[in-house]
C-alpha cells in the first residue's frame, strides 16, 4: 500500500516504477494519514482497512515530497486567520504535531529549509498515525504488515526511505 500526495509531479507508478495492480495506492493533499477516526475519516480509513483486511499488503509506504504545497500551506498557517479554502486548511491541520516539532527543533532556519524537514516530518507522523488504525497495529504485533517512510526530491532526483 502506498500514501502519496496528489500532486501530479509525484505519482507513485511512475517513481516507483510500477505496473498496473503491483500497489494499492491513495493520494491525497501532502501524502498526510490522518489517525483512527471512524466519523471523520472513512475515507482514508476504509482504504487503509481493505488493504490490511482485504488484499492483505505486508507494507505501507508513505511518500513526502519536495516542494510540496500542502506542506508549505501547513507551514504557513497562522492561528486566528481565516482559512482560505473549504476543505483544505482543515486537512492539513491534521500534520500539526510534525508541524510544532519541526518549529520547536528548527526554530532559525529558513523557511524553505523547515519546509523540506516538514515534508519527512509529516511522513513520520503519518507512520504514527497508522499505528492507531487497530488492523494496522495488530498486523505490526505479528510482524505481517511492515512501515515504511520515503522522501522524493524530484528536483535532485533522490530518493531515500527509513524503516519506522
Amino acid at each position: 500500500m502506498v500514501f502519496s500526495c496528489a500532486d501530479s509531479r509525484v505519482c507513485p507508478s511512475v517513481t516507483l516504477g510500477l505496473q498496473p495492480g503491483e500497489a494499492f495506492t491513495v493520494r491525497n493533499i501532502a501524502n498526510m494519514v490522518p489517525s483512527y477516526d471512524k466519523a471523520r475519516y472513512a475515507s482514508v480509513g476504509s482504504a487503509i482497512e481493505y488493504a490490511v483486511c482485504a488484499l492483505k499488503v505486508e507494507v505501507i509506504v508513505v511518500i513526502g515530497h519536495s516542494r510540496c504545497g500542502g506542506i508549505k500551506a501547513l507551514l504557513s498557517l497562522k492561528d486566528g486567520t481565516p482559512d482560505t479554502f473549504h476543505f483544505v486548511e482543515d486537512w492539513v491541520r491534521i500534520g500539526c504535531p510534525a508541524k510544532e516539532k519541526v518549529l520547536a527543533e528548527h526554530a532559525e532556519a529558513p523557511f524553505a529549509d523547515q519546509c523540506t524537514l516538514l515534508e519527512k516530518e509529516a511522513v513520520n507522523m503519518s507512520l504514527e498515525n497508522l499505528k492507531s488504525y487497530p488492523f494496522v497495529k495488530e498486523g505490526l504485533e505479528k510482524g505481517t504488515i511492515k512501515l515504511v517512510g520515503a522522501h522524493y526530491d524530484f528536483v535532485d532526483g533522490k530518493f531515500e526511505t527509513w524503516d519506522h
